[in-house]
């Protein structure tokens, strides 16, 4: 744009002599020419393109409209009718949830309100006045520049240029602000003219402050000074309305989403937007009264995770994750990278401006005085600029990572949902998988899995050999990772660490880009201005640091992988035990679980310490680096060069090299980042790329086979769990389902039934598409999504599935939110639905009925109630199929009938299907239209029951039983339920009914009102923390003595900065000719932090004497001769001792830190271990895990640094005051003011933030709860087709995560900005002081007083920093306290009162008088009871819900303490003795299956404490393996061995009873199964099969089975049984009784199956705590309308019940020898069907017996 206009002047136009600024302003020709003309024209002249180029693009879009149209509709081309495409299920959320947003460009609203949200129209104030107002002003400039040009005022020449050019400026402007009026509010509108305006008055402003600058210092002529002024009024005024009006002066909408406030963020201003003022409503509220979320604005529109999404998944991925999240985001980025190179850039404003004015003060005589003032306003305006800039930088970093965060965790979520069902085996995500070739890939196989117990990121081998010594090494076969997949701790650390360590990268992420590169290249350009070559060295030295740096960043990294893997690893083992933690303290295992958790704890803080050791390292370095760098610098300067080394030069170059370790650290630092979470995102990557379910490709959209019928079921099909050709090292397969070929009838009954283990379940999730199909097809209507699927008007019935998981699966929420599962409420059908599932008894009993809260595993219910409402879930919904997993197990018999007769066979089924696993025979199939049999992934027989009965298939009295005809519906629901029906053990632990049932209604109502509590309410400490907390974390990291060590050592360090700047000072006076000024450099005031802090402070310390050297030599005297060479090497000592001293405090602190965390640990560890069961009943394990994980990784990791940082701060500030009150009292007053304001400011912004810290950390919980929640229950969201509900309710989980994180930054952010300008007053008034002062001060004390002056603004803002950070750590200490108080249970030994070595040796067991309560406030739940069972008498406990059944097992454990009375065992009462003598010495088998992630042996014998025989013994004697299978321990050279086909009973249970027909299956054992047949192999032979998270991996039967094991293991005296045959088949159960029956211990059955207990010695009948009847059962039943005769008359099978009992009392009545050899052998056979001989070896004739189909049936049916 340069028009070289001739005629101005003596030169050119625009090309003006050099040096533009002369003295003490520009030259005149820079201000016409530039100022006034060319620059003025290039800001119009951009604008104008701009809008240009927006028109011209309008056009264009308007014209291809149809086209945009198609694309804005993306999602919906993406949902084609085949299921395949992946984000079926989150697509269509972006979708609603954003239409608006996609179609219409992006507009600043919202979707349209969702539930419970108002939308308001927010209008600025003034809005269309302060308009008016700027084209009054712009018409004033206009008429301002034409007088101008009229009179020729502006231009000495006469072209008049000048006033031309302002003329044609705000003409245009007044042009775009007349638009602005006049259009807009209309169709016409031209966007974004706003932006324009403030633009050009923006620089138009900037321009005028120089020019009428100059007209005051030198006015040319009166008009043109009136003239300028004018211009200067106006366009500070229309600055000052566009700084001050809404960004665009636009109305916004705000949404009041379910009554948050929507976010003040779009309502600022640009002034209240770079000052943070916006944030000011936030932080005021929070100091009135502490914040709760509620109170926490909502997110901009734009940052709302649905939002995000959307936007993120409409930009197509082409390259790795890491690349396109860059480009994703690359606009912002790029925003950031600029604020940081101008913050970068303004970082050295305050070093240059000091010396300046230093130089001044020195020689008054070179410029004028408006010179000092102009220095002394920028001074702190500079740093004003500055901070605003790092402010900007720092903020859109946050924006980013919330944004990333949520794409992260959004994705990994909706990849959760569509990842296969459990599959082989779990991959080491993040491995080096690169290295392998694709030959020779290593891949672990399953029992490596099993050996990598804790599968994460490490090193397999080293994982190997310390995760399970069990497990045999032989297994190193390689094998193709055909279905890897990431385990579900895995998932979670993805979710937790991962997603959170990449988006904390990215908010710092422009100090690697831009800010440190940009500080780098001007403090080098500076240094070599005034140093000259000697400042090369001293780069050298810096050099070498950087991979210093960056090598201690990789050790910091390493070192913080191995804490994760380490940490990972004790987790995992604390929550396997807080998850198990009734079995654990059922058998007393908790001392020898802390054991191993303390050595894992223990490797964990091995790491920790190398980490503390490399900080430590890397801070000495830090410190020590200037004094290397000066050391060598001057080194030259004075040696080498032989130049006289001036303090002006010393000091200015000591300040520079003390800016430069700031970039240089960071970024070091910020290189190691980045790395580490590259590791990060690569292992998201991998799990985003992992194989996903096959589901929507297998079901297809619609059920209808090839001739157009509706089919549910198999054609032709072969399954298999994980990949399609999965072999496990020994060449064994994974389950498969062979062959299936089943049509189930639709709209009836259909049954599944076969032996555990013989792959029910696994049928049932084929059908649902979560195996893998081999061949063949499945049909069943479950491909679609559930919101898609209408219902039938008629019926009210959808297409769907609805699906009951054998282990009940129930969401963190109340009750009544699991059955509605978010289907409408419907009164009368959520009645209905709870009489039908006998849930009417157990809500009335519960304190809250149906708004209580079941959490995470349905904490507070037993098994049976959680699986009923599971299955009540099922039944309200709408859907028409209805696929049941074994859902009467866990329920009492009468309570099964009930369930079957109203709810399966009841009104509420009528028209639906359903697919029902059972064990329970005699039950289901009669009434069923169709029934499939199973044996080892067979099917072995299919069609209704009378077909199966004359194949042979089922045993014939089954029909007989029930006359009732098949699948009549009852007609309607009955409206009560009875009595007896309900919970068989009811006793959750937490609300125990109060035995009084007659309770009134009015009173349970009353109750009900009582506010509902919330399923996570984490209590959330509030105010500051507290002293004993501070204490508790003081006294665990050392004595006094400790604490006197400490105070020396900071001591110490503070000292040697101190001495560094008395020596400085010293040699400079040497130099101190002729008034030359000398300036302390100060290290002591140097800030804390390396990682953030602002280094302009250092940069004040620099200095300030003369600018160069020539001042001296001018002067005229002889420089003075210094000897260098001492000053120097004292210099360096003193550098040297500071920095060993810091070393050693660090060191000494980690110390006590490394000590603290082991003792707090421990004694976490202890309470929580140690603490009643009640606690753990209300506290869901997700808020205990919290404890363990979070908040223990800051007492390790953040506690010792910050508070290292607090202490050096407090110290600093201390020592700056001492110094100032010594040099100049004066200042102390400003101190004082400027400490008030200090102290206002972190008040507020304390309150505020220390609450939003909080609230950010509570609601991480629901995050991750919801998180785990979901992974293990994702077949069944699937089954239901409600993943798109569940992605909704995330994203509004991360939604309500970000509230509280990034309004805690933007006070950060606010905070900063504050401190920075009271840090900045600090520098103008000390900088006033000097020119007030002028002569009367020398320029050495001006120097230290302001360079001290300024450290302390700076060193105060990080005390109120770190100060907050602390206060937040000890928030988590508060929280472990929390825990170190809870009640604890008795003692584990109580040593004057031992139990002999061999007690109990009889096992006989008294209660007299006995009574118990759960809590101090409840009723008894056992009352009085006195009776006594005698040594090895088997003992049945009978009692309809409520009754107290299973408060007798916990009394027995002492779970329960006595009110009153005592229980004697073999006449020690163990009330008297340690918990862990009783617990050891009897056992108890509970009703939940819990197994460890291990191997089997690891689970039976978890201490090593009995022999593979006694293992393999104790399986036999539950059936897991056949007594003719031979085990890996007694054969071990064959392991091809051939096993007989029938007993390989799948991932199984060979009970060799699975059907008559397979009685000629014994003459197969020798010889080898034909090859076609392919089997599955059992796993129990091998003890170091794997057993996954929970046992997964195994059915529920044989985990019960496998618990069964375990409780036999221990060969107790005392056996406790709770319900614990719940999940086996009838034949398996029958075969346990008998082993059970042969134990010569005393046996107490809490029974469900009254058959269990129907010949045992005695039955104890309980109602409402109290002993009713208490007898040998065939008494008990002779005893009319006696208790125990209406409960058998009740279950329908009375007749084969009074045959047993009768048939035992006899036996009982018989001659010992006889004994065995009755009816009693009779019935064992029956049992065990051909294992006879194993069950009763001295019967002889057994196996012929067996033969008989018929008798076997019949008798099989009674020994159950």
């Amino acid at each position: 744009m340069t028009h070289a206009h001739d005629d101005a002047g003596e030169m050119g136009f625009a090309s003006c002599p050099w040096p533009i600024w002369r003295t003490d302003d520009f030259t005149h020709c820079f201000q016409q020419d530039y100022l006034k003309v060319l620059l003025p024209l290039v800001v119009v002249s951009l604008s104008l393109l701009r809008l240009a180029a927006q028109s011209i693009a309008r056009a264009v879009k308007l014209k291809s409209d149809r086209g945009y149209e198609r694309i804005g509709d993306g999602p919906v081309t993406l949902t084609p009718p085949a299921h395949t495409e992946l984000p079926c299920e989150e697509e269509p959320v972006s979708e609603d949830e954003e239409d608006l947003t996609i179609n219409g460009g992006r507009l600043a609203l919202a979707k349209t309100p969702t539930k419970g949200s108002i939308v308001a129209a927010d209008i600025p104030p003034g809005q269309t006045l302060s308009v008016l107002a700027e084209e009054v002003a712009v018409a004033g400039l206009v008429a301002v520049n034409a007088v101008a040009l009229a009179t020729g005022a502006y231009d000495r020449n006469q072209t008049r240029i000048a006033a031309t050019v302002g003329l044609i400026v705000w003409v245009y402007v007044l042009v775009l602000a007349s638009l602005r009026l006049f259009l807009g509010n209309t169709q016409w509108r031209v966007p974004r003219l706003w932006n324009h305006t403030a633009a050009i008055y923006g620089f138009q402003w900037l321009f005028s402050v120089v020019i009428f600058r100059s007209v005051l210092i030198h006015p040319s002529s009166r008009i043109a000074q009136t003239l300028v002024i004018a211009e200067f009024v106006l366009t500070s005024l229309l600055f000052g309305i566009a700084i001050s009006t809404r960004k665009g002066n636009k109305t916004i909408l705000l949404e009041w989403e379910d009554g948050i406030e929507p976010s003040r963020e779009n309502l600022a201003s640009l002034f209240s937007y770079y000052t943070f003022s916006w944030v000011d409503s936030i932080i005021w509220a929070g100091w009135k009264e502490p914040l709760d979320i509620k109170r926490v604005w909502n997110l901009l529109p734009k940052d709302k995770a649905a939002a995000v999404l959307a936007n993120y998944r409409h930009f197509k991925k082409t390259t790795s994750l890491s690349f396109h999240l860059v480009k994703y985001f690359k606009g912002l980025l790029l925003a950031q990278a600029a604020w940081a190179v101008l913050s970068g850039v303004l970082t050295f404003a305050p070093t240059l401006l000091l010396r300046a004015i230093l130089q001044y003060v020195e020689d008054p005589a070179v410029a004028p005085r408006n010179v000092l003032w102009l220095y002394v306003i920028l001074l702190p305006l500079s740093d004003l600029v500055r901070s605003a800039c790092d402010g900007q930088a720092l903020w859109i970093g946050r924006k980013i990572c919330i944004n990333i965060r949520a794409i992260l965790v959004g994705e990994i979520y909706a990849k959760a949902l569509r990842r296969k069902a459990a599959a082989g085996k779990d991959t080491n995500l993040g491995a080096d998988k690169k290295k392998s070739s694709e030959a020779d890939r290593t891949k672990e196989g399953i029992v490596a899995r099993a050996k990598r117990l804790f599968g994460f990121g490490k090193d397999t081998k080293d994982g190997q050999a310390e995760t399970n010594r069990a497990a045999d090494e032989s297994a190193g076969k390689k094998e193709d990772d055909a279905d890897e997949q990431a385990n579900l701790g895995t998932i979670i650390n993805l979710m937790s660490v991962d997603s959170f360590k990449v988006s904390e990268v990215t908010a710092y992420m422009h100090f690697l880009v831009a800010s440190a590169p940009t500080q780098l290249l001007v403090s080098i350009g500076l240094l070599y201005q005034v140093m000259g070559l000697s400042a090369i060295p001293g780069f050298v030295v810096m050099a070498l640091l950087l991979p210093v740096n960056i090598a201690f960043g990789k050790g910091f990294n390493s070192s913080q992988k191995r804490i994760m893997a380490a940490t990972d690893k004790r987790i995992h083992a604390t929550n396997e035990i807080l998850q198990n933690i009734r079995i654990v303290k059922y058998f007393a295992w908790e001392h020898r679980f802390a054991k191993i958790v303390d050595e894992k704890r223990r490797a964990e803080l091995k790491a920790l310490r190398k980490r503390f050791v490399i900080w430590a390292a890397a801070v000495a370095v830090w410190n020590a680096v200037p004094i290397l760098i000066t050391f060598f610098s001057f080194l030259v300067y004075t040696v080498v060069e032989q130049k006289p080394l001036y303090p002006s030069v010393a000091f200015t170059a000591i300040s520079l090299f003390m800016l430069l370790r700031y970039p240089l650290d960071q970024l070091g630092d910020m290189i190691a980042h980045v790395q580490e979470s590259k590791v990060s995102i690569d292992r998201i990557e991998e799990f985003l790329s992992e194989e996903e379910t096959e589901k929507f490709a297998q079901l297809g959209i619609d059920n209808v086979d090839e001739n157009g019928n509706r089919v549910i079921g198999f054609r032709n099909a072969t399954f298999i769990w994980g990949g399609k050709n999965t072999v496990a090292e020994d060449g064994s397969m994974a389950f498969r389902l062979l062959d299936l070929d089943v049509d189930f009838k639709i709209g009836k009954l259909n049954v599944i039934t076969g032996p555990t283990g013989s792959g029910k379940t696994s049928m049932l999730m084929a059908l649902l598409g979560e195996m893998t199909i081999m061949k063949g097809r499945v049909y069943l209507p479950g491909g679609r999504s559930r919101e898609d699927v209408r219902p039938d008007p008629e019926t009210g019935l959808s297409e769907t599935c609805a699906y009951v998981a054998q282990q009940a699966w129930l969401v963190n929420a109340s009750i009544k939110d699991n059955i509605l599962f978010s289907a409408p409420y419907d009164e009368q059908r959520y009645r209905d639905v709870i009489v039908a599932c006998g849930l009417e008894r157990d809500l009335e009993i519960l304190d809250n009925g149906d708004e209580t809260l079941v959490g995470e595993k349905g904490i507070t219910l037993s098994g049976g109630q959680k699986q009923r409402i599971s299955l009540a879930r099922a039944v309200y919904s709408n859907s028409k199929h209805l696929l049941l997993d074994d859902c009467l197990s866990a329920v009492d018999s009468h309570t099964a009938q009930w369930i079957f007769n109203n709810c399966i066979m009841g009104p509420l089924m009528r028209h639906r299907t359903c697919i029902l696993v059972s064990h329970n025979i005699p039950l289901c199939v009669p009434p069923a239209d169709y029934v499939v049999t199973m044996a080892n992934g067979r099917v072995t027989g299919q069609g209704t029951p009378q077909e199966l009965i004359a194949a042979g298939k089922l045993p014939e009295d089954v029909a007989v039983q029930k006359s009732a005809p098949g699948s009549v519906h009852i007609s309607r629901v009955p409206s009560r339920v009875p009595s007896s029906v309900g919970e068989e053990s009811g006793d959750t632990l937490v609300n125990e009914p109060d035995g009084d049932q007659q309770r009134t209604r009015n009173e349970a109502a009353k109750k009900k009102e009582t506010k509902k509590q919330d399923a996570m309410e984490e209590a959330k400490a509030t105010g500051a923390v507290k002293w004993p907390v501070m204490k508790l974390y003081l006294q665990s990291m050392g004595s006094w003595w400790f604490w006197l060590v400490t105070a020396l050592v900071f001591g110490a360090q503070q000292l040697s900065g101190v001495a560094s700047n008395i020596w400085i000072k010293e040699w400079s006076n040497q130099y101190a000719t002729e008034g030359a000024a000398t300036m302390p450099f100060n290290t002591n005031s140097q800030s804390y932090s390396a990682q953030t802090l602002s280094p302009t402070y250092l940069a004040f310390t620099a200095n300030f004497a003369r600018g160069s050297a020539t001042a001296f030599s001018a002067t005229g005297a002889g420089v003075p001769e210094v000897n260098i060479t001492y000053y120097l090497t004292v210099l360096a000592i003193i550098g040297i001792a500071g920095a060993v001293s810091a070393l050693v405090r660090d060191l000494w602190i980690f110390f006590g830190s490394l000590t603290a965390s082991w003792k707090i640990h421990d004694r976490l560890m202890r309470a929580v271990t140690g603490a009643k069961f009640k606690f753990f009943d209300v506290t869901p394990l997700g808020q205990m895990m919290n404890r363990f994980s979070k908040d223990l990784e800051a007492v390790d990791q953040e506690i010792a640094s910050i508070a290292i940082g607090v202490m050096s701060c407090a110290l600093g500030i201390v020592v700056t005051i001492v110094i100032i009150a010594y040099i100049t009292p004066g200042f102390l007053i400003a101190g004082v003011f400027i400490m008030l304001a200090y102290a206002f400011l972190g008040q507020f912004y304390l309150h505020a933030s220390r609450d939003l810290k909080r609230l950010e950390s509570v609601e991480r919980s629901p995050l991750f709860q919801q998180f785990g929640e979901t992974l293990s229950g994702v077949t069944t969201i699937r089954a239901y087709g409600d993943e798109r509900r569940f992605i909704r309710d995330n994203l509004a989980r991360i939604n309500t995560q970000l509230r509280p994180f990034i309004y805690m930054w933007a006070t950060n952010r606010w905070l900063a900005f504050r401190t920075d300008l009271l840090g900045d007053l600090v520098a103008f008034f000390a900088g006033v002081f000097v020119i007030l002062s002028l002569g009367k001060i020398d320029p050495g004390s001006a120097g230290i007083s302001l360079s001290y002056a300024i450290g302390f603004a700076e060193n105060v803002l990080w005390l109120v920093r770190l100060y907050a950070m602390n206060e937040q750590n000890m928030n988590s200490v508060e929280r472990i306290k929390e825990y170190l108080d809870v009640e604890q249970e008795a003692a584990a030994v109580v040593e004057k009162n031992r139990p002999p070595e061999n007690w109990p040796s009889e096992g006989a067991v008294e209660f007299i008088n006995y009574s118990t309560r759960y809590r101090k406030e409840l009723d008894p739940v056992l009352r009085n009871l006195t009776f006594k069972i005698e040594a090895r008498q088997k003992i049945g406990i009978v009692g309809r819900t409520g009754a107290g059944k299973s408060s007798l097992a916990l009394a027995i454990f002492r779970a329960l303490e006595a009110d009153e009375g005592k229980i004697l065992i073999d006449d020690i009462d163990i009330g008297q003795i340690g918990l862990r003598d009783l617990r050891e010495a009897i056992t108890i088998v509970p009703q939940e299956p819990t197994l460890f992630m291990g191997t089997i042996r690891s689970n039976l014998d978890p201490f090593d404490l009995y022999t593979d025989e006694q293992i393999f013994t104790a399986l036999r004697r539950v059936h897991l393996i056949g007594p003719d299978e031979l085990t890996a321990a007694t054969n071990p050279p064959t392991p091809a061995l051939v096993l007989p086909e029938a007993t390989t009973a799948s991932d199984t249970v060979a009970a060799t009873s699975q059907d008559q027909d397979q009685t000629g299956q014994q003459q197969q054992t020798s010889r080898p199964p034909s090859t076609t047949t392919a089997t599955n192999k059992n796993i129990f032979l091998d003890l170091s099969s794997p057993v996954t998270e929970s046992g997964n991996n195994l059915s529920q039967g044989q985990r019960q089975l496998l618990c069964l094991a375990r409780a036999l293991l221990k060969q107790p005296t005392v056996l406790v049984m709770d319900e614990a045959t719940a999940s086996i088949d009838y034949a398996t159960d029958a075969a346990i009784q008998e082993t059970i029956r042969e134990l010569t211990s005393t046996i107490i059955t809490i029974a469900h199956r009254l058959q269990t207990i129907v010949d045992y010695d005695k039955v104890l009948v309980l109602d409402h705590g109290r002993v009713v009847e208490y007898g040998h059962p065939w008494e008990l039943l002779r005893k009319q309308g006696g208790s125990f005769r209406g409960m058998c008359e009740m279950s329908g099978d009375f007749a084969s019940l009074e045959a047993a009992a009768k048939r035992a009392w006899k036996g009982r009545q018989l001659v010992d020898v006889d004994e065995n050899n009755d009816e009693d052998g009779d019935r064992n056979r029956g049992g065990e069907g051909d294992n006879g001989q194993e069950g009763a070896p001295e019967q002889t004739g057994a196996s012929v017996e067996a033969v008989e189909p018929v008798a076997v049936g019949e008798e099989t049916r009674e020994g159950q």
